[in-house]
């Protein structure tokens, strides 16, 4: 097998990936991240054992040093000569220890974490361990929070492995809003493309590793894109003169050529000249003088992007996306990061004499000017390259450690969606039980009924979750799927309001009220309407639900229904052949209840209500 790629760093720099061989072809992901694991655990703990054996010679050193001293002082010639040694050997030391051994050390044992975390998806152990995203959830979406595309145990934590905030919301974006089927099918060829650059993926978990995940750059980019404020050439040439004359003065105040008057004279025109810009180098440094080291992240990421070598077309354009007059956007970005640690070198104690006496904040805020003149606006374009890159290795990584789940086809035209043995991909696979489903041309709407827990709810999420990772081009939990582009609506998780004075009942009718909505427009809609209207009387609902349905199936929708109430499975006879009962049994055997989730022709003919009650305890 061949090695792996070096990490994005310095030339020659060595990490613990370069003692890992390279992903072998087709190997499982469960047998990859478990070995990849191991070695690195291994690598950590040999660095470990080095890091101590490392400290106890510096102790070692200390003390022959200490013996070589006494041994000069008290006149020999041979220990005086020999005291030099010790002190070269400790700074070697010093040096391979903190440098080398202990960055080496911390890289392997979060290289270790990040297949731990693979690990941890794949054994169904991953709920609370990633980005939950719950930021995003918004109580006006049509289906964010029906389907758990947000918070904790959500499709957002499952998927997510962006770096940056920026990445997070692409991500968040393609799982909110669906995709033309041509932006589709060219997010699928990227995935084939990424799914097996593990390399790649585990090289940029591991840039930045004092940097928690979804740093936010946006802050970066506004400074990039805002008006310069340091313009005047002059200012910046008076700035490296009085600089300049200050440490003049101040020698010759130290050696006696001179006296104090001109230094001090020099430092209180200094002092005026930093008044006067003061607020304009505030503007200048404070969006950028704590984010080094976010920055150095973003440079880390950007040059992974440069060297990789992509073959399909939409990870190649945003490859020649970030090709720039110059420099490359990595070289820029490290510039600026390094610029800042030069800017931030005033903060030392002992430093601070010096860069008050050199003006060194009004000169680095001149120069970061100069380079946010340079660069700045070509800030936005790199950040939404690195945005879309996250957001597909995202996907990415999911279609590596799920092999099995296909890439469905989606095509343009009226609506339908047809699936067989779909599957909910938050479901632990040896609990998931799959239907088939097929929706379009005469069947447009399916009502469904069945009993409490019998698995109408879950039919429902099954359907619109996959749908969704359909329309952000990633794979989905089915055997197939064809479908064409659709706007998911749903009432799955319907909420009354204290505080807004909203009762469940007009929240839902409301939420039925922007799904009509949505069904006059483009693309599709398919609608997953959970216990519809169950809040309100039979003949109401009845006659209420039947309306809904046949306006949404005028406008072109498609979708299912569930229901309790027997009297609805009346609307499946009143829009034949539009609609069709189906249902999901159960059985009640020696007090207990069991249900086997498949789904069925034909409308249930039995309820589990008073069952359940008499199950309990209750007399009826």
């Amino acid at each position: 097998m061949k090695r792996t790629s070096s990490a994005a760093g310095n030339p020659g720099d060595h990490g613990p990936e370069d003692d890992v061989a390279e992903l072998a072809d087709g190997a499982p992901a469960q047998e990859e991240y478990t070995r990849r694991e191991r070695v690195y655990r291994e690598l950590a703990e040999r660095q470990a054992r080095l890091y101590r054996i490392l400290a106890n010679l510096r102790v070692l050193v200390v003390i022959i040093a200490g013996f070589l001293i006494w041994g000069a002082s008290s006149g020999d010639r041979l220990a005086a000569y020999l005291v030099l040694v010790p002190i070269v050997v400790f700074v070697v030391l010093v040096l391979w220890q903190n440098e080398r051994v202990s960055r080496i050390c911390q890289r392997a044992e979060r290289a270790a974490e990040f297949y731990a975390r693979g690990r941890a998806r794949l054994e169904d152990r991953w709920i609370g361990t990633g980005q939950p995203g719950t930021h995003y959830l918004d109580e006006n979406h049509p289906n964010a929070l029906d389907l758990d595309l947000f918070g904790k145990g959500s499709l957002f934590e499952l998927l997510c492995t962006a770096r940056t905030r920026s990445g997070e919301d692409a991500l968040a974006d393609w799982l909110c809003a669906p995709a033309s089927a041509e932006t589709i099918c060219a997010r699928q060829v990227a995935l084939k493309d990424l799914a097996p650059r593990l390399d790649l993926r585990e090289q940029i978990a591991l840039l930045g590793t004092d940097v928690p995940a979804g740093v936010d750059l946006q802050a970066l980019t506004d400074w990039g894109s805002a008006p310069l404020v340091l313009v005047s050439p002059w200012a910046r040439l008076a700035a490296v003169i009085l600089a300049g004359l200050a440490l003049l003065t101040l020698v010759g105040w130290i050696t006696e050529t001179a006296g104090s008057l001109p230094f001090l004279v020099v430092l209180l025109v200094e002092g005026g000249f930093a008044l006067w810009l003061r607020q304009r180098v505030k503007q200048v440094i404070d969006p950028v003088e704590r984010r080094a080291q976010d920055l150095a992240l973003f440079a880390g990421i950007l040059a992974r992007l440069e060297s990789e070598d992509f073959k399909a077309p939409q990870l190649r354009q945003l490859r020649e996306a970030l090709d720039t007059q110059g420099l490359p956007p990595s070289r820029r970005m490290a510039e600026l990061a390094g610029l800042i640690d030069w800017l931030n070198a005033r903060r030392n104690q002992l430093f601070v004499p010096i860069a008050l006496i050199t003006l060194w904040t009004t000169r680095y805020a001149f120069a970061l000017e100069r380079w946010r003149a340079l660069a700045g606006p070509a800030i936005r374009h790199w950040l939404a390259a690195v945005a879309e890159f996250e957001a597909l290795g995202s996907l990415a990584a999911y279609s590596y450690e799920n092999p099995r789940d296909p890439f469905p086809e989606v095509i343009s035209g009226k609506a339908f969606f047809d699936g067989e043995r779909l599957g909910h991909p938050l479901i632990p696979d040896a609990r998931c039980v799959r239907n088939d489903l097929r929706l379009g041309d005469e069947l447009s709407v399916l009502v469904v009924s069945g009993s409490n827990m019998s698995g109408k709810s879950t039919m429902l999420r099954t359907v619109g979750i996959n749908a969704v990772m359909a329309l952000a081009g990633a794979p989905v939990r089915a055997a197939r799927l064809r479908m064409s582009p659709l706007v998911i609506g749903a009432t799955l998780r319907i909420q009354d309001s204290l505080q807004a004075g909203r009762s469940r009942f007009y929240a839902e009718i409301t939420r039925v009220r922007q799904l009509i909505e949505l069904a006059k427009g483009e693309p599709p809609l398919l609608f997953l309407l959970d216990e519809f209207l169950q809040d309100t009387n039979s003949n109401d609902r009845r006659v209420g639900a039947e309306a809904v349905v046949r306006s949404l199936v005028e406008h072109g929708a498609i979708g299912l229904i569930t229901t309790h109430d027997l009297a609805l499975a009346e609307i499946a006879d009143l829009l034949a052949p539009r609609a069709a009962n189906v249902h999901f049994e159960d059985s009640f055997e020696n007090g207990t209840m069991t249900f086997d989730y498949h789904m069925r022709p034909g409308v249930v003919q039995k309820s589990n209500a008073l069952a359940l009650m008499r199950a309990v305890g209750i007399n009826v």
